[in-house]
């Protein structure tokens, strides 16, 4: 099996292979990967063929969380990433958004948490305009990073 963790210009050729199949991204920080983060993935896999996730580097995590994030460095948490069943390729970017990101790779879905307003889903337009769908999924209520910060830091 190819490895997972791949740069861009990696991730493009390896694309091409899988022509005709429907491309899914999506992307986040996933600090601390819980059951949450499982879930919201599992619900965008079932969205099409191929699930490619772009993950935040550690200081684009710092810039958007604050200085004492990332709990986890960036190899580990693509590494925790790329090891479920329904991540196909884990691609990291530095900037603060992955505009850029979706833009090179062209998916056919993008999806994001229900916590998100399809309007402010950063490339939604890009997608739309294309002929793609934007689509939300489900969370787990009551599971998110900065709510198991919190109780860690009480125990």
């Amino acid at each position: 099996m190819p490895a997972k963790i791949v740069s861009l210009p990696d991730l493009l050729r390896r694309l091409k292979r899988h022509r005709g199949k429907v491309l899914v991204f999506t992307n986040g920080c996933f600090d601390i990967l819980h059951y949450g983060h499982v879930k919201y993935l599992e619900a965008a896999k079932k969205k099409g063929d191929i699930l490619i996730v772009g993950m935040n580097t550690d200081a684009s995590v710092r810039r958007l969380k604050g200085p004492g994030r990332p709990v986890t460095p960036e190899k580990e948490r693509a590494a925790i990433l790329a090891a479920l069943a329904c991540v196909d390729y884990v691609t990291l970017f530095a900037e603060d958004t992955p505009l850029r990101l979706i833009e090179a790779v062209r998916p056919d879905v993008l999806v994001k948490g229900r916590d998100w307003k399809k309007t402010e889903i950063v490339g939604a337009r890009f997608v739309s305009a294309r002929g793609g769908r934007v689509l939300t999924v489900p969370l787990v209520k009551n599971r998110s990073t900065t709510g198991l910060l919190k109780r860690i830091k009480t125990l």
